[in-house]
């Protein structure tokens, strides 16, 4: 095309129009009817048919579609010739009139065309291609220009993290961005991933969680404070994990558990109606009402009715290995009773979790940021909620006692020198802050990717972030 004197990547086209905007002003067009209303429209040519001195071309922008009328008489012989070398794929800048065919398809009478990117690989068919879930998702580009329903889910992700922004907005939360590199990577139990800072010549880890550093700024009196981020977890790939994954945290001070599972409830039911128009969601072929009430359970209740025997950190740690093993429970010699009760109740209760439930009552063993229950010692202030065996938010009552903290980060240190890459050490930065004195403090996290997966009804993660984690791809 050069060599002929044409530019098949022209700097910019400037357009009136956009696709929508055509529809929206236009779409009510009675058939056979022509305006001079005149206008530039760009978009991809999905489709092409040459019907003699005639052109029919469908260009898409964004999902939205529109019919060029491409009529040599009009256009001349130069650009019909540049019409008729349109590839499917290709990206065209037209300018012409709005009409209406007979068969009352709205449509742009070209006058020019102008070629603004040139497609030299194929689009695939509408499925043919995309069919194989890895090809979608490590082809993202193609996935969307090919398939409406990844344009929905992508469009519902958007709607739901712009409710969430709107809702806390309205409560007087502040938004704000904190480190993602970290010395000291805290606020959850996770394996980090590690890298190395040339400058400083120290390590450093990506944040396995926003906790840490957004309760410090309630020591520094930001009374609610929240985060939409990226954190990380150097983990396996499955159908709810992906190694780097988006979190909301927020924390309010003067609240507690009670306010965070109530701030739960009014985020994703009003995400819902944002996103989806309604409440209503299909959880395994049953038709569930978000906006309905949402129950609490107590973790150790849970399990204890699942496994028919008592299962609290109070009893025996021997008691609870062979229990565990009876379920087929892995567990480690440095794990607790505590760690026991989580495992046990994640291999015989949760997977049985379909409509919204807030799991209560974790164990102090792996809850070390959370208050200690006001009525079990064993127990903490704290909830995670579950909808369809999958943990979609965490809240609890945040630890405030300096004192007690350090005692949790000790228990922490041990866990991690006798072997659990799961477990943190003592963040001496974090203490120094809670020795400054923070309030009581409610906190509340939310796994946006697992929240999106609900709403849009998909069944894996990769079909909510937009560019997953796959293996490295095989070059043949």
């Amino acid at each position: 095309m050069r060599e002929a004197g044409r530019e098949p990547y022209p700097h910019r086209f400037d357009r009136t129009h956009s696709l929508a905007e055509v529809r929206e002003r236009w779409g009510t067009l009675e058939p056979g009817v022509e305006t001079d209303d005149q206008l530039t429209v760009a978009g991809r040519v999905m489709l092409k048919r040459d019907a003699g001195k005639l052109i029919f071309a469908t260009i898409s922008e964004a999902g939205i579609e529109l019919q060029l009328f491409v009529s040599k008489a009009v256009i001349g012989d130069d650009g019909f010739a540049d019409a008729k070398a349109l590839d499917r794929g290709d990206w065209v800048g037209v300018e012409g009139t709005v009409m209406a065919t007979r068969a009352g398809e709205l449509s742009v009478r070209v006058t020019q065309l102008l070629l603004l990117a040139k497609s030299i690989r194929p689009l695939p068919e509408k499925w043919h291609g995309l069919s194989d879930p890895d090809t979608r998702f490590r082809q993202r580009y193609a996935d969307l220009v090919m398939n409406e329903e990844a344009r929905r889910v992508f469009r519902i992700r958007h709607d739901v993290i712009a409710s969430f922004r709107r809702t806390l907005g309205e409560r007087g939360f502040v938004e704000v961005e904190t480190p993602i590199l970290h010395a000291q990577a805290g606020g959850g139990l996770a394996r980090r991933f590690t890298t190395h800072h040339h400058s400083l010549d120290m390590e450093l880890h990506l944040r396995i969680a926003l906790e840490l550093h957004l309760k410090r700024l309630i020591v520094g009196g930001m009374e609610r404070v929240f985060e939409i981020g990226h954190t990380f977890r150097n983990e396996g790939l499955d159908a709810v994990h992906n190694p780097e994954f988006t979190m909301m945290e927020l924390y309010q001070a003067y609240g507690d558990v009670g306010e965070m599972r109530q701030i739960t409830e009014e985020l994703i039911v009003t995400a819902a109606r944002d996103a989806l128009g309604g409440t209503v969601v299909e959880i395994g072929g049953e038709s569930v009402d978000l906006a309905d009430p949402w129950p609490a359970k107590r973790m150790v209740d849970l399990a204890s009715d699942a496994t028919g025997e008592e299962v609290h950190p109070r009893v025996p740690v021997d008691r609870l290995r062979v229990l565990a093993e009876a379920h087929g429970v892995r567990w480690e010699p440095s794990w607790g009773s505590g760690k026991l009760v989580e495992e046990l109740f994640e291999a015989t209760a949760e997977s049985s979790i379909v409509r919204p439930t807030f799991v209560t009552g974790h164990p102090v063993e792996i809850s070390p940021l959370a208050r200690v229950d006001r009525t079990d010692p064993d127990l903490t202030d704290r909830f995670e909620l579950f909808v369809d065996g999958r943990e979609l938010a965490n809240g609890y009552s945040e630890l405030n006692d300096p004192v007690e903290q350090r005692s949790r980060f000790e228990d922490e240190q041990r866990a991690s020198e006798a072997g659990d890459d799961e477990r943190s050490g003592i963040d001496e930065d974090y203490l120094r802050a809670l020795e400054y004195g923070m309030p009581p403090t409610g906190g509340l996290g939310v796994g946006m990717d697992r929240l999106v997966m609900l709403l849009a009804g998909v069944d894996t993660i990769k079909d909510v972030i937009l560019f997953p984690m796959l293996r490295p791809e095989v070059h043949r």
